[in-house]
């Protein structure tokens, strides 16, 4: 037994101890410092899985390569067998295969052979039974993505091949209710389906009984890893989707590397990560029909529900083209983005409205803290260069004012653009911390907008040719 003064001697060793410790912590490469070593060290992190050798051909489990023979039977079965194997690779190879949803299993990766082409179904119940998934930022059963993956580790969607969702303006497309993508007056739509789920969140109804799919309308993404870790997705093709392209929900370590984004439908988003963490996108071209990359983090109550920020997001020598938005993030931002950063891209397209676009409102709320961009090569835009815009739809005094500040771009050329700069903010919930330095916005037509930001920096800033004068 310690004496009362040999136990008293012990405690105050203990607290002398522990700074000694914490003087010799590792300090947290994610925390401080240089924001572009932080991007880095996401760089190095951010690697991709890798897997066994073993492979497996969907046509040795009956997929025939017509274009015609439905072969998601066959790919299920070879996702299976090479799962329960202990992984590998499922190859897709040259033809034309007919398939409905895709689920993704641990430790596989799918790979979509140069010549081949992965066609999937335009028929609704393809893509049944529904799956817990997201619509616009909101938890919901919904038809499969095309293809998914729920709480998987190591998987990979790779290749040179093409994944074709075969939407258009009879297929999916007019589901969005448009004129302009195939719909007609008296044709079913998602705008009642859309307004029932919205409601249902606001009003805290229990995710299971948010049962949507057949008859609802509502669009599937095409590719969505759902709480996932170590996401491989690579090489690949990408046209025709119904809705938005790549979605990573709610995961962690996403690598999209290479990939081509080719599709003008309603809604048909390039990359949008949601909820997730440490992700890359590298060396991908955008040509969509709405926002190229855009960071999401969930729509309203039930985004903030979910509570779950974006955060550590890495785009590197990406090459954006049409896009609402180049580098967007939100509309559905409920759980806040931090630690963005986009370095060696080029932008430019007459069909490009925004380069840097960051939308919110007082009902989505949210908050962006950090985003960093430097050396952008912005060629033509349609709009505004930077367009940071509180007054997305809804607009102000719905009681969620967002938060956003931490942005720092530099060394940044332009060409030529509508206008430089669109900031507007609210008079109760102003913009907080915009810095440019070393950038050159070429030729404006329209002169810049700042209402109610706070501690803008300008250093070594032009637009024609002249310092950029912000009223």
């Amino acid at each position: 037994m310690l004496s009362r003064r040999d136990a008293m001697r012990a405690m105050a060793m203990s607290a002398f101890a522990v700074p000694v410790l914490n003087a010799h912590a590792v300090p947290d490469p994610l925390v401080g410092g240089d924001p572009w070593a932080r991007a880095n060290h996401v760089a190095a992190k951010v690697r991709g899985p890798r897997f066994p050798r073993r492979r497996f051909d969907i046509r040795d489990h009956g997929a025939v390569g017509d274009g015609v023979t439905d072969c998601t039977a066959a790919i299920r079965s070879a996702i299976r067998a090479c799962h329960e194997a202990g992984g590998g690779h499922v190859d897709v190879p040259e033809g034309r295969f007919a398939t409905g949803a895709v689920h993704l299993l641990s430790n596989v990766d799918l790979h979509v052979t140069e010549g081949a082409r992965l066609l999937f179904s335009t028929e609704p119940k393809a893509y049944l039974p529904v799956v817990l998934t997201r619509f616009e930022g909101v938890e919901l059963y919904n038809y499969s993505p095309l293809i998914y993956a729920y709480g998987q580790r190591n998987i990979a969607v790779t290749g040179s091949g093409v994944l074709d969702g075969q939407a258009d303006d009879d297929h999916w497309w007019p589901w969005k209710g448009s004129g302009d993508h195939g719909w007609e007056p008296g044709e079913p739509h998602q705008a009642g389906a859309r307004a029932a789920l919205f409601a249902q969140a606001e009003q805290g109804v229990a995710v299971k009984r948010r049962v949507y799919g057949e008859g609802g309308f509502l669009r599937p993404s095409f590719i969505e890893p759902y709480r996932c870790e170590n996401v491989l997705i690579e090489g690949v093709t990408i046209v025709n989707s119904p809705m938005w392209e790549i979605h990573p929900t709610l995961s962690e370590n996403v690598l999209v590397r290479n990939v081509m984004v080719e599709t003008h439908g309603p809604n048909n988003d390039g990359c949008n990560p949601e909820s997730s963490r440490m992700v890359v996108i590298r060396g991908c071209t955008f040509d969509t029909g709405d926002d190229c990359i855009a960071i999401k983090s969930g729509r309203n109550a039930d985004g903030r529900r979910v509570n779950v920020p974006s955060e550590y997001i890495l785009v590197e020598d990406c090459t954006f083209r049409d896009g609402h938005g180049g580098m967007t993030i939100g509309s559905e931002m409920s759980g806040g983005v931090r630690e963005v950063f986009i370095r060696d891209c080029t932008m430019s397209s007459p069909n490009l409205d925004i380069a840097l676009r960051f939308k919110t409102n007082s009902v989505r709320g949210g908050f962006i803290d950090g985003f960093y961009a430097r050396d952008v090569e912005i060629g033509q835009v349609g709009g505004s260069v930077i367009d940071i815009n509180f007054h997305y739809e809804e607009g102000p005094g719905h009681g969620f004012n967002p938060v956003v500040g931490g942005i720092d771009v530099r060394d940044v050329t332009v060409r030529t653009a509508n206008r430089a700069l669109n900031l507007r903010g609210y008079a109760d919930a102003p913009i907080r911390g915009v810095t440019l330095t070393d950038v050159d916005f070429g030729t404006t037509a329209t002169p810049s907008v700042a209402e109610h930001v706070e501690n803008l920096v300008l250093k070594n800033v032009l637009a024609n040719g002249e310092p950029l004068i912000v009223p």
